[in-house]
């Protein structure tokens, strides 16, 4: 984890918004996972790794309703569509936690970031 760390902060530095975007999606999809993978009666760090990836989609879907967004209409109805989904999800595990619902959050979010950093 300590070398995630060092590699965000000079990612964030260095990198391009859709690097950082792609980063920032990566860190979610860790987060999701490790609790996914250390699931227990009591899963240790859902709480957290569920309030990151819910801001970080709130800033991508403020991002895409934004009307001068720089983005084609039809890419930001697509993130918006996505995002309604990922809030939907969150929700629902926030409110009845299983962890077959961390599976598509985590894969939602990989992919992107292979979107984003061209390997989708």
């Amino acid at each position: 984890m300590q070398g995630i760390k060092a590699y965000a902060a000079v990612a964030k530095e260095t990198a391009s918004p859709r690097d950082l975007e792609s980063l920032l999606l990566l860190k979610a999809a860790f987060k999701l996972q490790a609790v996914y993978d250390g699931w227990t009666d009591q899963p240790h760090g859902l709480d957290d790794a569920v309030l990151y990836n819910r801001r970080l989609w709130t800033v991508f879907l403020d991002s895409v309703c934004d009307e001068t967004s720089a983005l084609p209409v039809s890419i930001r109805q697509n993130i918006a569509n996505i995002g309604i989904y990922v809030m939907t999800e969150t929700f629902s595990l926030m409110t009845n936690p299983k962890p077959a619902q961390l599976v598509p959050l985590i894969n939602i979010n990989r992919e992107l970031a292979a979107g984003l950093r061209g390997n989708g």
